[in-house]
């Protein structure tokens, strides 16, 4: 196709984008979203030849200079949709006070100011600007960490400018760049094609469709693009956010960013991602606090107004019960664990795109991965070029250079390994070659050709590809410079041959040939009645750390999976030779047949999938995830994109395509499973330590439920004063501030750790009770022992209960963040140490300090003290009791 040359034209006091004619109706998407549209000027320019198209954009075929695009950029800004974009402090400030447990304390903290409780008011506020303090800080550090991690990862697109090819980053793309496009490559715009070689571009992202979409350049017609339903099905149009799956192209961009058909999804991007497992699960266990306190404080509040006839009193005691129940720390406890254990994985080289991916990540106990680059060493070495009866052949070896040589799409390790082949001694005779034209890879075909014109300018197609793709499509063979026809019984010798390549551990390609007089143009018709001429044989040795990274996730309980779409007999070996049992193995075709219900039956015993289409591996996650399992997916490839999304952690590394990044929520620096089973490890110790301060809050706010509804009922005064409640509650929020930090037992990380809300009920109501217990012990000492009934010594009582409730639930964390014995067998870090005693410390201090009379305390008696040491020493071993005798149950 003829395309403009020479410089741009037009007025050129135009600074910005070119404009385009805006009188196209607009093609609406097919959700019946009338805000998602693509843009008029897209429109225009699928109906434009490219002469035309290109006087508009006031381009060329040598693209903008580096002048125009600093231009343009002044006016449309950087090629980013809203998504990319980092919120500021004040948004990410008011997401935070938007949790309705915030929302709560500051409620709860405006009505005591406003009733005069000062005391009460400004205890409340402290609690709300610590919480909130706190998880600000911790997400901008994280935001921050996240956003220097993901600058290490590249997504970049190849541009024209100044009449150069180079790579940039997407953002700094402008409406007129001229871009060439090839297998792998992100979309990077709206662009029109303005000539394309067997261009496949998938537009999953978009449609949802499974199956790429072959793209033209020839200009549609006015009634073509009326008859469209969606923008996708326009012939020569690639939106942004879509991928080339196989071919080439080169293409202009139209539009760029928010002026893009995905950019016009803006509103529906930018919406938060729907909530995970884990997610739900907070919400249920803080809900669950709050539907507590709603029927608690009620109650709390008539009992102690018609028993104590104090009706201010009661609502100022009724409204510290609210704030004790409210677990107003989860979210920074949650936020702190989160960007530590991102924090901690970058460290271990994995990047975390996504906090919220890190407990599903410690919850996989599935892993589906490609076997190339990941068991093996991803180092491809040429070992054979021999006849179709195993003999070396230099003849296959040139045509095989031949072919990796001339070829323009993705070179991949085969290509690259026969290119840099010591083996290989006719550089000088490749010269003497011509390219014609070129038939490029793609996974249905499973081949890919090349037309040549050798020294004696005959045309001639080259092909390789999968031995039993090239043996469909030849009708004859060559052996010692003798066609002979491929007949059925010589097709089994031949595939004799080439299978017991691939059981010693070759990975095989089949090469092939045909004479295409006077031709100068092929085309996939012309892959037929080809001649075979023989093999190249190729060795990708597994790596010496896969066989040990396979035992260690096994040993924390992750199950190994293989899903490729290579030969299943090089399968079988490599899986064997790292120790993966590989006895059931299951093929695209075996897939391809059975019902969703029976492969769900047939993935959790098979380990080995080969010959999978990218549709096929997206079905065997989906199989595995309907049988309750948390699947991690690692691809890296142009065609694993539809499952990293089907898997409920997608996993990529920094050298994948494009798009393969995009689609994932964690990116390996090194394509090892060395390295994602330690990340696995960080993903459980997050998870550990949030779950020990949900069963902490959790279970001790249900006992408090009991102590204070109890005390409320039999005493003829308030059990703890609002201030004491609200001060105790701050101190003991403040001892579980270090969680984070915690260290972790080796159990807790050996196996999965799926959010499981049945476990959190039921230590919440047999570990519960137990603080009840001695808080009615507590309430039976300052009673009959230090004869507390009269109301004149109700501060007494109240500063006995302030100090046992105090001392008791800082402690009790010790118990309950491990399975073992606590101080013996395990032991808490030292930031969580330290606030433990500090602020047991502080509690036994309160009472003889300066602050005492503020609070309502008063000096206790020194019998109190051994008492008291019993109670803890009770509390504790009641406590591991009930824990040892609920793991023997495995209940929690």
């Amino acid at each position: 196709m003829a395309l403009v040359n020479g410089n741009p034209t037009g007025n050129s006091d135009l600074a910005g984008s070119p404009a385009l004619p805006e009188t196209s109706p607009a093609i609406h998407s097919k959700s019946g979203n009338r805000n998602i549209r693509v843009s008029p000027a897209v429109l225009d320019a699928a109906r434009k030849d490219g002469e035309d198209l290109l006087r508009s954009l006031q381009t060329t075929t040598g693209g903008l200079t580096q002048t125009q695009a600093e231009e343009r950029a002044r006016t449309t800004g950087p090629n980013e949709v809203a998504q990319e974009r980092r919120q500021g402090w004040f948004i990410r400030l008011l997401k935070i006070v938007r949790n309705p447990l915030v929302i709560l304390l500051t409620a709860l903290s405006a009505i005591s100011f406003a009733t005069g409780d000062a005391r009460a008011g400004t205890v409340m506020a402290a609690m709300v600007v610590l919480a909130v303090g706190l998880r600000f800080v911790q997400e901008a550090r994280a935001d921050a960490a996240a956003a220097r991690l993901k600058a290490m990862i590249h997504v970049t697109a190849t541009v024209i400018r100044d009449g150069d090819a180079r790579e940039m980053p997407l953002r700094e793309l402008e409406p007129g760049d001229i871009i060439k496009l090839s297998a792998g490559d992100m979309i990077p715009g709206d662009v029109r094609v303005l000539s394309s070689k067997d261009l496949f571009v998938s537009q999953g992202s978009l449609t949802g469709e499974s199956l790429p979409v072959e793209k033209f350049h020839d200009a549609e017609t006015s009634s073509e693009t009326k008859e469209v339903s969606s923008p996708t099905d326009l012939k020569n149009i690639c939106f942004m956010g879509t991928s080339v799956e196989s071919g080439t192209a080169t293409a202009v961009v139209v539009t760029t960013g928010a002026n893009t058909y995905l950019g016009s999804m803006a509103g529906s991007i930018a919406a938060e991602p729907p909530p995970t497992s884990f997610d739900e699960g907070l919400n249920r266990f803080t809900w669950l606090m709050i539907h507590l306190m709603m029927v608690m404080v009620p109650l709390v509040f008539f009992i102690n107004g018609l028993t104590k006839h104090d009706w201010k009193g009661a609502f100022f005691f009724a409204m510290a019960v609210a704030v004790g129940l409210t677990p107003e720390m989860l979210p920074m406890i949650v936020s702190v664990c989160l960007s530590k254990g991102a924090l901690a994985m970058s460290r271990k080289k994995v990047i975390v795109k996504r906090l919220n991916a890190i407990q599903n990540f410690g919850g996989m106990d599935v892993l589906c991965t490609d076997k190339t680059g990941t068991l093996t060493e991803d180092r491809v070495a040429l070992m054979r070029h021999c006849s179709v009866d195993g003999h070396e052949d230099e003849e296959v070896l040139l045509d095989g250079y031949l072919i990796s040589h001339f070829q323009t799409g993705l070179k991949n390790l085969l290509d690259l390994a026969i290119l840099d082949s010591h083996d290989f001694h006719g550089q000088a005779l490749v010269e003497k070659y011509k390219k014609l034209d070129e038939i490029p890879f793609d996974f249905t075909r499973r081949m890919m050709s090349v037309l040549v014109e050798n020294p004696e300018g005959k045309a001639i197609l080259l092909t390789k590809g999968a031995p039993e793709e090239i043996f469909h499509q030849c009708s004859q063979f060559e052996l010692d410079g003798k066609l002979s026809p491929m007949d059925p019984n010589l097709i089994i010798g031949l595939k004799e041959e080439y299978e017991s390549l691939s059981n010693d551990g070759f990975r095989v390609l089949a090469v092939a040939t045909k004479e295409l007089p006077e031709k100068r143009i092929c085309s996939k018709d012309d892959e037929r009645d080809l001649v075979l001429k023989g093999y190249v044989a190729f060795l990708d040795p597994p790596k010496t750390s896969a066989g040990r990274a396979v035992e260690a996730l096994h040993r924390h309980g992750v199950a190994v999976k293989i899903l490729t779409g290579d030969n299943q007999l090089i399968s079988r070996k490599v899986c064997r030779d790292v120790g993966l049992s590989a006895d059931s193995m299951l093929l695209g075709g075996d897939v391809e047949k059975m019902s969703d219900a029976e492969l769900a039956d047939a993935a959790q015993k098979t380990t080995l999938f080969a010959r999978l289409s990218p549709a096929h591996k997206q079905r065997v996650i989906q199989a595995l995830r309907s049988k309750g399992h948390v699947v991690g997916f690692l691809g890296d490839g142009i065609n694993d994109a539809p499952a990293l999304r089907a898997a409920d952690i997608g996993i990529s590394v920094d050298t994948a395509t494009d798009i393969a990044k995009e689609s994932a929520d964690l990116i390996l620096l090194e394509k090892d499973l060395m390295v994602l089973e330690e990340g696995v490890t960080e993903g459980r110790k997050v998870f550990a330590n949030i779950l020990k301060y949900i069963r902490m809050g959790a279970s001790s706010n249900f006992g408090n439920m009991f102590s204070v509804l109890g005390a409320s009922a039999f005493l003829p005064f308030l059990p703890m004063a609002p201030i004491q409640v609200l001060t105790n509650n701050l101190l003991y929020d403040f001892s579980q501030v270090p969680i984070p930090t915690d260290t972790v037992d080796d159990e807790q990380v050996a196996g999965p750790r799926p959010w499981n809300i049945d476990e959190i009920r039921r230590f919440i109501l047999f570990i519960g009770p137990i603080s009840s217990i001695f808080d009615y012990t507590t309430f039976f000492v300052m009673l009959w022992v230090f004869n507390c009934w009269d109301p004149s010594r109700a501060s007494l009582f109240q500063t006995g209960w302030f100090v046992e409730s105090l001392m008791t639930q800082t402690l009790i964390i010790h118990v309950i963040r491990t399975n073992k014995i606590p101080f013996i067998q395990s032991r808490a870090s030292w930031p969580l140490t330290a606030t433990t005693l500090s602020i047991m410390a502080f509690g036994m201090w309160l009472p003889y300090s300066p602050l005492a009379s503020a609070l309502g305390l008063t000096h206790l008696p020194g019998s109190y003290w051994p008492i008291l040491i019993l109670t803890l020493l009770a509390y504790m071993s009641l406590t591991q009791a009930i824990k040892v005798w609920l793991l023997r149950k495995k209940w929690i």
